[in-house]
């Protein structure tokens, strides 16, 4: 009985957290997946250690996170948690960082994109989902991602002129390059000969402005990957702010070690992005 009503409360509290922000979930996609298959629930697993994520999603979806009224900027953020392409930690990749935008004022839309080993279907969902804030009144759309949703982050900021799904209704007429894109210990930006930057990321002048944290460390992430991108966006003559730490490892998020260090970092550049 003890048990139950402990459990009772944890999620009345959990529950009271999230209602502050107005959470509502929608579809991605309001008719069929752009590649004519149909939609399937996502598959929830829970986790004591890392918080809960997803093993499955081929309905993709979209967790809002509205700012406490009277505290809106007028800017929005699709937010991209990792999981190597084969997992989403939706909770602490996802849902606490919203919660950290929302509390500074923007709209925060938490993406649940296509997994197990679909990068060009959560690519769609991501192109998708700029548009999708766009077309609900943000002035400014950003993205951020942590590991494979910062790979995912940082080919939406690379690869928004392409064509990549036949439009649905007016929202895909709207522009999906982001104003601006948020890499935290990304992975999987050097995939090119030699460590060189991964061939389908095209760097051009007109790649938004990008944040980037990362480790040394984090030897097979955000150590390279990191220095990769920078040196693209450097050599394109796009604007970039790395900030490169000793050590920190990798999949902090923000609870811990170098987690709780990017995000005053971060919020400082934000406001240069206004």
């Amino acid at each position: 009985m003890k048990k139950i009503v402990t459990t009772i409360a944890l999620t009345l509290i959990a529950m009271a957290s999230h209602a502050q922000y107005l959470c509502p979930t929608q579809d991605v996609w309001p008719k069929k997946l752009p590649d004519g298959s149909k939609k399937k629930a996502v598959v929830w697993n829970e986790r004591k250690d890392d918080g809960n994520r997803f093993t499955e999603v081929s309905n993709p979806t979209l967790e809002v996170f509205h700012p406490i009224a009277g505290t809106a900027n007028g800017d929005a953020v699709i937010v991209c948690p990792g999981g190597a392409y084969a997992i989403l930690a939706y909770e602490k990749e996802g849902q606490e960082i919203a919660q950290w935008l929302a509390a500074r004022g923007y709209t925060a839309y938490v993406l649940a994109y296509r997994i197990p080993n679909n990068r060009m279907g959560a690519l769609q969902d991501a192109q998708r989902a700029i548009r999708t804030a766009r077309a609900e009144g943000a002035q400014k759309v950003g993205i951020i991602g942590f590991s494979a949703g910062a790979s995912l982050a940082c080919r939406a900021s690379t690869r928004w002129s392409e064509p990549l799904y036949t439009p649905q209704d007016k929202i895909d007429t709207l522009s999906c390059r982001p104003d601006f894109g948020i890499l935290i210990y990304p992975a999987y930006l050097d995939e090119g000969k030699g460590g060189t930057l991964t061939p389908e990321l095209t760097v051009t002048p007109q790649t938004p402005p990008l944040f980037v944290f990362g480790t040394q460390d984090d030897i097979h992430y955000s150590g390279p990957s990191s220095l990769t991108i920078t040196d693209a966006m450097r050599r394109a003559g796009a604007p970039i702010e790395l900030h490169y730490l000793p050590q920190g490892g990798h999949g902090y998020g923000m609870r811990r070690g170098a987690g709780l260090i990017w995000p005053t970092l971060c919020e400082q550049w934000l406001k240069k992005q206004k």
